[in-house]
């Protein structure tokens, strides 16, 4: 399964029950954090998300909305004794920061803090398992600021169980899923990998744009992607104003959702001077209809 679930979708400012920008993804028994502003250990508890399972967390930039909600994760999981490395990617910046609360605290953690700085404005591989892969993607804000890319890798096939035979044994249909033919000891080919297997499920992808002003070059960055989030801070009769704070509107996120095909978008980062989203939504439909809100405790997933 491929999940996001939101978790802060407030630009700027809490309102109107709107949390900071913090997103939680699950993909394949993996779990990272997008962003971490404030609150957001609190809304973990709320959606009764795994936290402690966290393992990586990647911030988009060092605007206080987007990691003031940090430190708080951090000392919840020491209090409850967690030992594994926690990863923290960011541009330079973030390790001043959390170093310098931690001396001013007198706290030793129970685990290790990683830091990994990330590149500003460029693409580039930051994360790889032998499922997913996470790269950065430019943006275009006040401060630098990236996107993340996060993509499955090619599945495996599928074992069409119509067709197992009796005296198979479990290694060979390991063999068999990872397209090999079997053998017996003498070299002879005993089941070929097409006549017991299936195409392997779809594999997904997920493009996490941050504050950013309409940035055009970003199309081909997250061109064909399952599903786009991308910030609509304001509406079209704001646009002087998300162009002065290098934000977009709906209408333009909206337009980078067209122009790179995506399958899906869902917009973001909403300004405290809205209480009634619809305006928004309507906005952006007019130019991608597959759009959502991105509102708290929603969860997109990604499935065939």
């Amino acid at each position: 399964m491929f999940k996001i679930t939101i978790l802060g979708s407030s630009g700027a400012l809490p309102a109107f029950g709107r949390f900071p920008t913090c997103q939680f993804i699950s993909i394949q028994n993996r779990f990272f954090l997008i962003d971490c502003g404030e609150g957001a250990q609190m809304q973990l508890m709320a959606q009764g998300l795994p936290y402690h399972k966290i393992d990586h967390v990647f911030i988009s930039h060092l605007h206080g909305d987007h990691y003031l909600g940090l430190m708080g994760l951090i000392f919840s999981m020491h209090l409850q004794r967690r030992t594994a490395d926690l990863h923290l990617y960011s541009l330079p910046g973030l390790d001043e920061i959390i170093t310098l609360q931690l001396k001013h605290s007198k706290s030793a953690l129970n685990f290790n803090l990683i830091f990994h700085a990330l590149p500003q404005g460029t693409r580039a591989l930051i994360y790889e398992d032998d499922a997913v892969t996470v790269e950065t993607l430019p943006l275009l804000h006040k401060l630098p600021c990236n996107g993340f890319l996060i993509r499955e890798k090619q599945k495996p096939l599928r074992i069409d169980k119509a067709k197992l035979q009796e005296g198979m044994l479990l290694q060979h249909i390991a063999q068999l899923k990872q397209g090999l033919n079997v053998h017996d000891d003498s070299g002879q080919m005993i089941y070929h990998h097409a006549d017991f297997t299936l195409p392997p499920r779809p594999s997904f992808s997920y493009a996490y744009c941050s504050d950013t002003a309409y940035f055009p070059a970003l199309t081909e960055h997250v061109r064909g992607v399952s599903l786009l989030y991308h910030e609509a801070t304001f509406m079209e009769d704001e646009r002087d104003k998300a162009a002065e704070t290098r934000h977009s509107t709906a209408r333009e996120a909206a337009s980078i959702a067209a122009e790179a095909n995506v399958e899906k978008l869902i917009i973001g980062h909403f300004s405290a001077r809205y209480r009634d989203l619809s305006g928004l939504l309507a906005e952006a439909c007019r130019v991608f209809p597959n759009t959502e809100l991105a509102v708290e405790g929603t969860t997109f997933t990604l499935e065939e």
